[in-house]
């Protein structure tokens, strides 16, 4: 763990500061973190993430084939499906509710396609983490996911604790991916303690307190807005007035070099 880690910090980014992008017609992406063409040395990464990307593609447009390695590669679908197909044979369409899991170990190639026939574009957030297994064979997972009365819906892990669970196995053993769900004015289930805590906002709205107590401001989030939390920061968080909806990554180290 760094040094910046141990101090309490709530860095909140807005969904209009990402960088945009448009590789292919058709599709838009903002990205979170300094991405391909665009590279920004003090915005590289958070944690493990090494990206959290919007996307929207238009119907019939999509991603070539493309290649990946040593990446765990996960996608949350908003609206509409996403079509995916890789070189080691996984296919399989997403859709709201369902989170895709790729890790493309040693190395895949896959091409990401609005779903064919599709009227509507589909918007997706793909997140992309470091994995602690390098050059693996390239493994694929699709779950759809139920929704835990108490709104913290664990999505996927990699830690020794949540191995007997239903969710899927990342091959990074200290970082975890959840979803989290409060109704209107309702306060956020307690969140999962860590040295790096990253909330993506999908859906309704939140306030929060930068840090405990009446030291903290308060801060509210729209969708497409995001926090980098260190330490005890990113307090006290409650829904709005629709209720909330957040993609909420655990992680206790950061990036690794060499």
């Amino acid at each position: 763990m760094t040094e910046a880690a141990t101090r309490a910090r709530a860095d909140l980014r807005r969904a209009s500061e990402r960088y945009e992008s448009t590789p292919a017609e058709g599709i838009e992406t903002r990205h979170a973190f300094s991405f391909s063409g665009h590279y920004d040395p003090k915005n590289v990464h958070f944690g493990a993430l090494l990206a959290v990307n919007e996307e929207t593609l238009a119907p019939g447009a999509g991603y070539d084939d493309h290649k990946h390695r040593d990446t765990e590669i996960l996608t949350w679908v908003l609206s509409g499906a996403l079509a995916h197909r890789d070189g080691h044979g996984h296919a399989g369409v997403v859709r709201p509710g369902m989170l895709q899991w790729q890790s493309a170990g040693s190395g895949i190639t896959h091409t990401e396609r609005n779903v064919g026939g599709a009227a509507e574009p589909v918007r997706f957030v793909q997140m992309w983490l470091q994995p602690d297994v390098f050059d693996a064979p390239p493994a694929y997972g699709l779950r759809r996911v139920e929704r835990a009365a108490d709104g913290l819906t664990l999505l996927a892990s990699g830690l020794t604790r949540d191995a007997a669970s239903e969710a899927l196995r990342l091959r990074r053993g200290d970082a975890a991916l959840w979803l989290v769900t409060a109704g209107p004015w309702e306060p956020l289930p307690p969140l999962p303690e860590a040295p790096f805590r990253y909330a993506h906002l999908t859906a309704g709205s939140l306030g929060y307190r930068t840090v405990p107590g009446p030291q903290g401001g308060g801060r509210s989030m729209e969708p497409g807005d995001s926090v980098r939390a260190t330490g005890d920061a990113f307090a006290d968080p409650t829904a709005g007035a629709d209720g909330v909806e957040l993609l909420f990554w655990e992680m206790h180290s950061p990036v690794t070099y060499g």
